[in-house]
């Protein structure tokens, strides 16, 4: 199969789909690589590495596109690539389609093969390729809400840690999941007073045993989580539906009784948000304010610190990439669930029913169409 990485385009996206180690397994199965000229030179892996590993480097984007059979990126195609888009061309990347109808009806009109990292499934039913990008985003979550709580940037001026004779900062967590786990290990590892919510008991008992009681659990329903944001210095968002738009855990109502310089960190964005205010931003202008809260709503937080996210990311993507390739994308989803459950778009039918209520769409199983 011929794979091609293109260079990301999207606002300060410094990934890369495929590394070179990655380029070397794939050659040496006889595959051919193209690797857009620089495409992964933010993420510290230049062009002369990809060609000692075998990949032909190419000049465009175009020539990427047009010659791959299979395309392997980080973030869903913009506007300016759903030009590349083609009848059997194969996307695996990213998509987050729930909230993007233009994205969904460039992929749909062209016939492509759009399976999408996070809604694809292991055997025990998790997300493996949401995963390590969700380790740093909520990891990342906690670092940037801090910077964020700083006068400068338009915060209360508070350092979450404390000091001490002065309490630290209160952070309240609104998901349990991977992206909540994370920010609890860095915001109880910067001494901060921390407050998780989460509508599953269960996994706030596994979380009190984890944290060994440091972390204080709470219940979801709406007065428990007006108080606790109410009280917050730092609001993470980190629920997540697979494949699905968030829900919108925390209200206008609730942001309007803030303390003024409060800061919320949405990283539920890429599903459109699970804080009523939010509204996806750019690591070119990342904040903005309303009812005196700053908002941090950047939809591709990871591209922060490329190195180790393209390290993580295709640590868990290239096994799918190597199946794909040798397999091809049809025999591929036959034979595995998993990338099966990755399937967003095939020949002009949205397969993904989290998507299709999303938009109100019409959708089939993909089990129907291969």
């Amino acid at each position: 199969m011929i794979v091609g990485v293109p260079r990301e385009v999207k606002d300060h996206e410094s990934r890369v789909g495929v590394t070179p180690a990655g380029v070397k397994a794939l050659v040496e199965a006889g595959h051919t690589v193209l690797v857009e000229h620089d495409a992964g030179a933010l993420s510290a892996f230049p062009d002369d590495e990809y060609q000692s590993a075998g990949a032909e480097i190419v000049g465009s984007a175009y020539d990427v596109w047009r010659l791959a059979e299979m395309v392997v990126k980080v973030k869903e195609p913009v506007e300016k690539e759903y030009k590349h888009f083609r009848e059997g061309l194969v996307l695996f990347t990213y998509l987050h389609l729930a909230p993007l109808t233009d994205l969904t009806n460039a992929l749909l009109e062209k016939k492509v093969t759009g399976i999408a990292y996070e809604t694809v499934r292991d055997r025990a039913g998790a997300l493996p390729l949401l995963t390590p990008m969700s380790e740093v985003a909520g990891r990342m979550s906690v670092q940037v809400g801090a910077a964020y709580l700083e006068k400068e940037h338009g915060g209360r001026g508070v350092l979450l840690g404390g000091v001490p004779g002065v309490a630290p900062g209160n952070v309240c967590i609104i998901g349990g999941g991977i992206v909540g786990t994370n920010a609890a290990k860095i915001a109880l590892g910067m001494g901060a007073k921390v407050t998780l919510i989460d509508l599953n008991l269960n996994r706030l008992r596994e979380l009190d045993d984890i944290f060994g009681g440091r972390l204080y659990t709470v219940a979801s329903n709406s007065y428990n989580i007006e108080r606790a944001t109410s009280e917050a210095d730092l609001v993470i968002g980190g629920v997540l539906i697979p494949g699905a738009a968030a829900p919108k855990i925390v209200t206008k109502a609730m942001v309007a009784k803030m303390k003024k310089g409060a800061v919320i960190v949405d990283v539920a964005i890429d599903q459109g948000g699970c804080i009523e205010t939010a509204r996806p931003t750019t690591h070119s202008n990342p904040s903005y304010e309303v009812n005196g809260v700053v908002h941090y709503c950047v939809t591709n937080m990871p591209a922060a610190v490329p190195n180790t996210s393209t390290l993580a990311l295709t640590n868990a993507t290239f096994p799918y990439v190597l199946k794909l390739a040798r397999l091809g994308a049809k025999a591929a989803i036959s034979e595995d669930k998993g990338i099966a459950e990755g399937v967003n778009t095939f020949d002009g039918t949205l397969t993904y029913g989290a998507v299709a209520a999303a938009q109100q769409r019409e959708w089939k199983p993909i089990a129907e169409l291969v």
